[in-house]
């Protein structure tokens, strides 16, 4: 735990964080320290401007760190000497958020039961609040021979220093390079070789690029031809273009542009450039479509909501929701107002950010944290102008600053990926949306062709009580008319038996065969990357585990010739395959279930002529992998796409005719009480993706279980039915959306403390749920160690009316070497 430092006030720890803009003499600022409380009050230099919402630079102890500046005030606390209250050091930057949102970081903070600090380190750009750095350089003009007397550590510190040009590091550096460094450093200070400073903070800073603006219309007579030659492409271009654009167009040096400043025919001069993800070359224009009578009754009734309200836009895949968006989107910005977009993955972001740009050009925007520092910064302040733009991205977007908001869409409403599980805060996007349209007064429309169970009986109720603040519309058929495909189930039992021990049925080998020669395309659906799930040995079934988490390796293996590797799914842990049983030494080692590798290998061997591509999350990790992937794809230079749960989510590939779903009963079997919801949505979403064109669909899934319900609805498109089952088996246990979870999450290094803590904050917990609630645990997590951490739960029921508990008791009986997260509204359980 931090100490506070006398010098340090801290006012009102749990006092009111309303933003207030008086002109006063005294600023209270919320410090980016982990253990500082509360409100902490400086003064404001009289040459320094600044206001609530600024993120400032400040002394804290002995450190300078970052914060938000809260509000004014004209006196601190009485019981503080205004002589020991420190100024405010710098703004690093003003106005980084508008007042009117603080109010939803706020609440955030509260229901989530996680600091208002945290959730700014969420909301706001990386690299807004940093801490100052202590460092260590080498003193100048040291005597020779002063090393001679040193001990082994201060000459391990100082042979480090020597070795770099500025013989300057951080103490944090030098400290994890041996044991015992902090020893060899102190000696060094002691003898005066060295000297420590504080390094201020590292912000992240605009980006300065040199340009050229000519201040001459009549060109002098003794410029050379070169010299004239430059005049000539400034004249053409305006008068200004960028100076490394300037000596590529030319071919020139800068020298030569620095000779025409000197003559006074040209400035040069640096100016900010905004760094936004840019990454299509596509100039294409895009128009308003015919609307279908569906779509058309649709954005009547969300251009005609006037104020807040809920609209849930179902409709099946294909229907033309981004349509609807896009229609519903163009008088906002004739309003001059902005728009919202939300979508659950990255890997969504390409196709529906070409879609948009070829609809409103320049005024779409992309934020999502695959940006980097610098581009989430500038993207940040684009956001925060008073100008109408479109921003899309992921749930972290939800944050964005737009000052003068006037519609939130979430796409593809349903998906798991807008719940965040860590770190805290453990927000859902659908919930703070819900907010803060409900706070700017605005319409929110949620997207889906499979609805979630709770966005789903909202309706159900709020119909029945005739609220006029929530709206049902749906899409029930495709654009065209276009028939959904009709959906096969094969039973692999019989395929067994029949003889076919190959992980695709004969129906599937057909439907590949003749993909090339119709030339169409098709997509195979696996829900697991990787070679194989598994590898144990045949002579004594040693299963290869990963040394820091209790779960088998997974086999990968990418291309013939490439390095066999094993892979921890969890903590990325790798190591090379072995060639022998490490328990045994048998050689005879073998490889269980199929991930995207194996089904890729698989489809090279038995169909040589078909072109694939692999479409998960091993091979987007680079910056525009997914553009770059589906950009091929769409090219037609490959007739196969073999993916994850990334191919589910809102692709609109034309040429796509078949979908085939190798191993369905992954979805299926699983410990979690949305294991059902969750297979019927990925199922339906991943066969809407064929038949999207001209030609029809075609839907192939194969299972074990063919009598299963979920297989049975999905083969139906029975969305209907499903839901009304599910949600009666939900309610009879009181699980969401009949009832709340909150999930205590428990990890530290020794087991035993673990389960000790657990079982002490259970019994604790019992004050808390009260009669009509119910504790389950403590219980080891259903993955029990995770990169050498041992993990312990607590879940708690409470009825759908409940409030959320207030947990400080609580978290002050958790020791600090415990780390425990309190997940309000768990979607995942592991």
């Amino acid at each position: 735990m931090y100490k506070l430092k006398s010098t340090l006030v801290l006012a009102e720890p749990r006092s009111n964080y309303q933003l207030q803009s008086p002109k006063l003499p005294y600023i209270e600022v919320l410090v980016d320290c982990p253990g500082a409380e509360g409100l902490y009050t400086y003064q404001l230099p009289k040459h320094l401007s600044v206001q609530p919402g600024d993120i400032l630079s400040v002394p804290f102890g002995k450190q300078v760190m970052g914060g938000i500046a809260v509000r004014e005030v004209e006196q601190p606390p009485a019981s503080i000497a205004i002589n020991n209250i420190r100024e405010v050091e710098s703004v690093i930057a003003a106005g980084f958020f508008p007042k009117y949102y603080w109010n939803l970081l706020l609440k955030v903070a509260e229901y989530y039961c996680t600091e208002i600090m945290t959730v700014l380190r969420v909301a706001l750009p990386p690299g807004i609040l940093r801490r100052s750095q202590r460092r260590l350089r080498l003193l100048p003009n040291i005597p020779p021979g002063s090393a001679s007397f040193l001990s082994v550590h201060a000459q391990q510190v100082l042979d480090i220093l020597q070795s770099q040009k500025d013989g300057d590091y951080s103490a944090q550096y030098l400290q994890r390079q041996f044991q015992k460094a902090s020893l060899g450093i102190r000696e060094l200070l002691r003898r005066g070789l060295v000297e420590s400073y504080l390094a201020p903070p590292k912000t992240t800073r605009p980006k300065l690029q040199k340009i050229v603006t000519l201040v001459v219309n009549t060109f002098p007579l003794d410029l050379t031809k070169q010299q004239r030659e430059v005049l000539e492409v400034l004249k053409h271009q305006g008068g200004e273009l960028w100076l490394s654009q300037l000596v590529e167009k030319c071919k020139i040096s800068s020298s030569v542009v620095t000779t025409l400043e000197k003559k006074g025919c040209v400035v040069i001069e640096e100016r900010e450039i905004l760094r936004f993800l840019n990454e299509s070359d596509s100039n294409a224009r895009d128009t308003a479509k015919e609307l279908t009578p569906y779509q058309t009754n649709a954005l009547k009734q969300i251009t005609e909501t006037v104020g807040f309200a809920q609209i849930l836009l179902h409709g099946v895949t294909g229907s033309g929701k981004t349509e609807v968006y896009l229609q519903a989107i163009a008088p906002i910005l004739q309003q001059k107002k902005s728009a919202l977009v939300l979508v659950p993955e990255i890997g969504l972001t390409p196709q529906l950010t070409d879609r948009f740009r070829a609809r409103f050009g320049n005024k779409v925007f992309v934020y999502h944290s695959a940006l980097s520092e610098g581009e989430r910064y500038d993207t940040w302040r684009q956001i925060l102008r008073d100008e109408p733009q479109v921003v899309i991205g992921t749930r972290s977007a939800i944050f964005a600053p737009l000052p003068n908001l006037g519609l939130i869409i979430l796409d593809e409403e349903h998906d798991s990926s807008f719940k965040q599980d860590q770190p805290s805060p453990t927000y859902h996007a659908r919930t703070v949306a819900l907010w803060r349209a409900q706070m700017e007064n605005l319409p929110l429309i949620l997207g889906s062709a499979t609805p979630s169970l709770e966005s789903w009986l909202q309706v159900k109720q709020r119909q029945n009580n005739n609220d006029q603040n929530l709206h049902y519309l749906s899409l029930p058929e495709r654009i065209e008319s276009r028939p959904l495909p009709p959906v096969e189930v094969v039973d692999m039992r019989l395929e067994l038996q029949r003889g076919n021990r190959s992980i695709f049925s004969t129906s599937l080998e057909n439907a590949l065969l003749n993909l090339q020669s119709n030339d169409q395309q098709g997509i195979l659906f696996i829900s697991r990357r990787g070679h194989s799930t598994f590898v144990s040995c045949r002579s004594c079934g040693y299963v290869i585990d990963c040394p820091h988490c209790d779960v088998s390796l997974s086999y990968h293996y990418t291309h013939e010739g490439a390095t066999e590797l094993l892979r921890c799914h969890y903590c990325n842990y790798s190591s090379l395959h072995p060639q022998n049983c490490p328990e045994c030494g048998s050689p005879y080692l073998k490889f269980f279930g199929s991930g995207t590798q194996r089904v890729v290998e698989e489809l090279t061997k038995q169909f040589p002529n078909l072109r694939c591509l692999r479409f998960d999350s091993d091979t987007t990790r680079t910056k525009g992998a997914h553009r770059m992937l589906l950009k091929r794809f769409a090219d037609k230079e490959a007739d196969v796409l073999v993916g994850t749960q990334m191919l589910t989510k809102g692709l609109d590939l034309a040429g796509v005719t078949l979908v085939g779903v190798v191993a369905a009963d992954g979805l299926l079997h699983r410990s979690d009480y949305r294991a059902n919801e969750r297979a019927f949505q990925t199922l339906t979403q991943v066969a809407g993706r064929a038949g999207r064109g001209n030609e029809p669909g075609r839907v192939i899934i194969q299972t074990y279980s063919p009598e299963h319900p979920v297989i049975e609805a999905v083969k139906n498109y029975d969305y209907l039915s499903f839901t009304e089952t599910e949600l009666q088996q939900r309610a009879i246990l009181n699980y969401p959306p009949s009832g709340r979870l909150i999930l205590i999450r428990l990890s530290g290094i020794d087991e035993i403390m673990v389960q000790r803590v657990a079982e002490t904050l259970a019994e604790a917990c019992v004050n808390l749920v009260g009669e009509n609630g119910e504790i389950l645990g403590p219980a080891p997590a259903s993955i029990l160690r995770v990169a050498r951490r041992y993990r312990w739960q607590i879940l708690l029921k409470l009825p759908i009316t409940a409030k959320t508990p207030d947990f400080t008791q609580l978290r002050s009986q958790c020791p600090p070497s415990v780390s425990m997260t309190i997940d309000v509204d768990p979607l995942n359980m592991d």
